[in-house]
């Protein structure tokens, strides 16, 4: 059975720092991509970090770049978004995605999503 599941979530100053993990089962984790979305109220989903399948080829969207670090841990099948000098306007939640192929067939997974609220 396949799961992405997500933590690290939570409430926080801003300014301050958060790292969400997500942890994979079910799937061959070391051949996929990884990816983080977020989602504000009233906002479509928005890509905001992508690593490649070794984790060596990162990118990051253009309003988190120098704040957000996306890391991925194939001897434990754990992805991370390091986030730090957060901003009210990161609160959303967050998503993990984990994308690879298989010969010609696309996989697809997504994680339930951890809510993420930057307040003072």
């Amino acid at each position: 059975q396949v799961q992405l599941v997500e933590s690290g979530g939570g409430l926080v100053q801003p300014g301050g720092s958060l790292r969400l993990s997500c942890a994979a089962s079910g799937f061959s984790f070391s051949t996929y991509a990884m990816r983080w979305y977020r989602q504000a109220p009233g906002k479509e989903r928005e890509l905001v970090a992508a690593t490649s399948s070794t984790g060596g080829v990162k990118n990051y969207a253009d309003s988190v770049k120098g704040r957000f670090t996306i890391t991925k841990d194939n001897a434990k099948n754990t992805a991370y978004l390091q986030m730090n000098r957060l901003k009210p306007e990161d609160t959303a939640v967050y998503y993990c995605n984990a994308f690879g192929w298989v010969g010609t067939t696309k996989y697809d997974y997504w994680g339930q999503g951890t809510q993420v609220t930057v307040s003072s």
